[in-house]
Parts: structure tokens; C-alpha cells; sequence
């Protein structure tokens, strides 16, 4: 594999090969985590930006499109990673000043007769379209994955969780109106 273009090792790593996978990470781990290191200045969080990229590579790896070099593509992706690191550590210092000067309070709600409701309103949903929803929702899977294993158009599957999505909202209203959610 240390022969092989980057072009031709994101071929093989599209149809799943592990082995092309891991001479990726091999070739651009260091390089990727130096970038991370040297803008996040936490070894720790940099670490965890780099394996959450590669973990996303693999798990997306059949819908990924590459429109540069898979060196860039990577290098894009640990921009985006550290932006939402930035974003992420923002919101917590938001959060702690919010809860520290009391102007923020924890609503109360019960989660599981929340969960509850959730369940009983997905299993209102006519079939195909709880069907669709939990595919995406309960297994992940993205919308291509979902319309191969159903042998329906991405279309449909988008329409049916739109339509799964209205059912949520419209049965949940309620409960959130009274807390100002909705």
C-alpha cells in the first residue's frame, strides 16, 4: 500500500478496503494531529479531533466525493473539526457564566415520560415512514443506505422522514410549547 497515489488508496478505501483505511492514517495521522496540537493547544482534545475525523472517513467513506486531494480534503476536515472545538468550548463557557450568575435553570422534565411519548407517537407513524425514520434515526444510516436497503429513491426516503419529522413535532407540541422549545 505505500506505492499506492493517494487517489487510488481513497478508491480502495470507498469499496472498504481496511488496508488502504489504515495506510491513510498512517500517511496523515501525524500531520493532522500537529494542525490540531498546534490550534487547539490541548494534546488531549487534538487527539480526539484527529480520531473523530478518521472515524468519520470510514463510516462515510461510500458517500464521500473528493473534489481536491485527499490531503486537503483532511486538511479541511481538521478546520471544520477545530472550528466546532472552538464553537463547542464557546458554548460551555457561555453555559457555565449563564449557571454561575443564575441566569440559567434546568428545566424540569421528565425524560422518560418524554421518551415515552416519543415511542408512542413514532409507532402512530404509518409503516414505511417509521420504518424510514428509525433507519435513520435509531441505526444512522444515511439517506443512500436507507433507499438501497428499502429499494426506494433517496427522494422518498427524505420525504418520509419530512413527513415522520411533522408527525414529532405536531405530537410534541405540547410539551414543549409550555417550556418555550417550540
Amino acid at each position: 500500500m505505500h506505492a499506492y497515489t493517494d487517489e487510488q488508496l481513497f478508491s480502495l478505501l470507498q469499496e472498504g478496503d481496511e488496508a488502504a483505511f489504515t495506510e491513510v492514517y498512517r500517511r496523515y495521522w501525524k500531520l493532522l494531529f500537529s494542525v490540531a496540537a498546534n490550534k487547539t493547544g490541548m494534546l488531549a482534545d487534538a487527539e480526539e479531533i484527529v480520531q473523530d475525523i478518521f472515524a468519520d472517513l470510514w463510516k462515510r467513506r461510500a458517500d464521500i466525493s473528493i473534489r481536491s486531494t485527499l490531503k486537503q480534503y483532511l486538511a479541511g476536515a481538521v478546520k471544520f473539526q477545530v472550528f466546532a472545538y472552538y464553537d463547542k468550548q464557546q458554548r460551555q463557557r457561555d453555559f457555565q457564566q449563564q449557571a454561575a450568575t443564575g441566569g440559567w435553570q434546568e428545566p424540569e422534565c421528565d425524560y422518560n415520560a418524554l421518551k415515552a411519548q416519543i415511542l408512542q407517537a413514532t409507532a402512530q407513524l404509518p409503516e414505511r415512514c417509521r420504518l424510514v425514520y428509525e433507519l435513520s434515526r435509531n441505526e444512522g444510516l444515511s439517506h443512500k443506505e436507507i433507499a438501497q436497503t428499502l429499494g426506494i429513491s433517496e427522494k422518498t426516503v427524505e420525504n418520509q422522514i419530512t413527513k415522520a419529522l411533522k408527525h414529532l413535532h405536531s405530537a410534541l407540541r405540547s410539551i414543549f410549547s409550555l417550556g418555550g422549545i417550540i
